[in-house]
């Protein structure tokens, strides 16, 4: 299964981050993709199977970390971009593979796929938003930086 999306105004965007300092760029990314991601993992938590405890319908979150079994795929998929502002939701929940895909004792009980399919639009329509918000606070904050001294 694919999924395709049309995104455009980051030519805009990159130029505007450009008169940034590196770090303050980032920073607009981090906090953007974070604030466009939570509402996502709070729907998979809504999704998830409560079970007796209901601890795994509690475990997504949104992080910047990964496991290191993650870590270790994810740097062989994206090794040359060093340079890339990454967030991630999911769980950390060992149950989590078994729950969302199933295995031979029970079927696949998702949470995450089923809250992907139904906010991945409004997701990116946050994210668009909030990255050009955060942009503009950073751009204030640098002139009246520049302003002071």
């Amino acid at each position: 299964m694919s999924a395709s999306f049309k995104v455009s105004g980051l030519k805009d965007l990159e130029k505007a981050l450009d008169q940034l300092s590196k770090s303050a760029g980032k920073g607009v990314l981090r906090r953007s993709l974070k604030s466009a991601a939570m509402p996502m993992a709070a729907l998979a938590n809504d999704n998830a199977p409560r079970g007796e405890t209901g601890d795994y319908a509690k475990s997504f979150v949104y992080s910047t970390k990964l496991t290191k079994r993650q870590a270790g795929q994810h740097r062989k998929m994206f090794q040359s971009d060093r340079a890339a502002v990454e967030g991630f939701v999911g769980t950390a929940d060992p149950a989590g593979v078994q729950q969302e895909f199933g295995n031979d004792r029970h079927g696949p009980q998702p949470a995450l796929r089923p809250a992907w399919d139904q906010d991945r639009t409004a997701m990116l329509e946050r994210l668009s938003r909030d990255l050009w918000a955060e942009l503009d606070k950073s751009l204030q904050r640098a002139a009246r930086k520049a302003a002071r001294g």
